[in-house]
């Protein structure tokens, strides 16, 4: 693993970070359930695996974690085909906004991470190759889960159930002005041209990426992006 993507920051922010996940375990003697938020376009899925990874190199000094992604709590693909939610005093297909809280099913994913504290159980991941969900993907029974997503600190109704399950959490702070051109550029290698993806951009992506920096509750650390890709501990 290249850890010098990332800089100073191994050290300095991501092994103390570790350290404190495996103190937590020992403490409480059960599963931790970790959180790692930021706006979409924040680069919490690429982080997470880093982190998983890290706690494998260092497994002699820390627990190893696992990171597990949010995403495979969105409604299938057939569900939001056909059900709206409201949007501007309109009524919009969830397809059309794909990605906001109202596109997650949010039950699901309190139940989920309650089994998985508890005992393990199977989690749901999002495949971006068919764009739709797939149910109880991975078998889960690690002690220490690293969750990540956009919403999971969202303080709105429904939300605030997935909030009170963390037992620690950390969230990503990245220029807004960095999050459009990686979300638009994420649209424009999927298919859509640049046109189009800047116009789904500012229907759909900017109003999630200003709810999470709105209306988000704090969290127990956050991490500031810098420009040559390293974080700082805020």
């Amino acid at each position: 693993m290249d850890n010098n993507i990332y800089g100073a920051a191994v050290e300095e922010i991501f092994m103390p970070f570790l350290h404190e996940l495996t103190a937590l375990r020992m403490t409480l003697d059960r599963k931790v359930i970790a959180y790692l938020v930021g706006a979409p376009g924040s680069g919490k899925s690429t982080l997470a695996t880093f982190l998983e990874q890290l706690s494998r190199e260092r497994q002699n000094e820390v627990d190893v974690i696992r990171a597990l992604p949010m995403d495979g709590y969105h409604f299938s693909a057939a569900y939001m085909n056909i059900t709206t939610v409201e949007r501007d005093g309109e009524q919009v297909l969830m397809r059309d906004i794909k990605g906001a809280p109202e596109t997650f099913d949010v039950d699901l994913l309190v139940d989920k991470i309650r089994e998985v504290r508890q005992e393990g159980t199977d989690w749901n991941i999002y495949d971006r190759k068919i764009h739709d969900v797939l149910p109880d993907y991975w078998s889960v029974e690690d002690d220490i889960l690293l969750i990540e997503g956009n919403y999971l600190l969202l303080k709105e109704s429904g939300w605030t159930n997935v909030r009170t399950l963390a037992d620690y959490s950390v969230f990503l702070d990245v220029p807004r002005d960095i999050l459009r051109e990686r979300l638009i550029n994420r649209k424009v290698q999927g298919g859509l041209s640049r046109e189009a993806a800047e116009k789904f951009f500012e229907f759909s992506d900017s109003r999630n990426i200003e709810r999470v920096l709105n209306n988000s509750a704090q969290a127990d650390e956050t991490w500031r992006f810098l420009s040559n890709g390293d974080f700082v501990k805020a």
